[in-house]
């Protein structure tokens, strides 16, 4: 084997937005932030979670409620055209 190719190994800190927290060996060294992690994620505590990254699930109901205005709005539109053109047809 050839010497002085491997990369340094540092001891490494990673920390979950959950709390736990636990060292490794990696060559990046310092701390290493993680979203998720095996004390949190739904596949190892058996629960169900729900994990909102960057805003994501919030986006989407925002989306979902604009969607229903704007269904009402054209059941709205859709009843007042049905309305008035039964009342010009006479």
């Amino acid at each position: 084997m050839k010497a002085e190719i491997h990369p340094d190994y540092e001891t490494t800190t990673v920390k979950c937005v959950c709390g736990h927290s636990w060292e490794t060996r990696s060559t990046a060294g310092g701390v290493l932030h993680v979203d998720i992690c095996s004390a949190c994620h739904p596949f190892y505590t058996g629960k169900q979670k729900l994990i909102d990254t960057a805003g994501r699930v919030e986006r989407f109901r925002k989306r979902s409620e604009k969607v229903e205005i704007l269904q009402k709005q054209a059941a709205e539109r859709a009843a007042k055209k049905a309305g008035g053109s039964e009342g010009a047809a006479g």
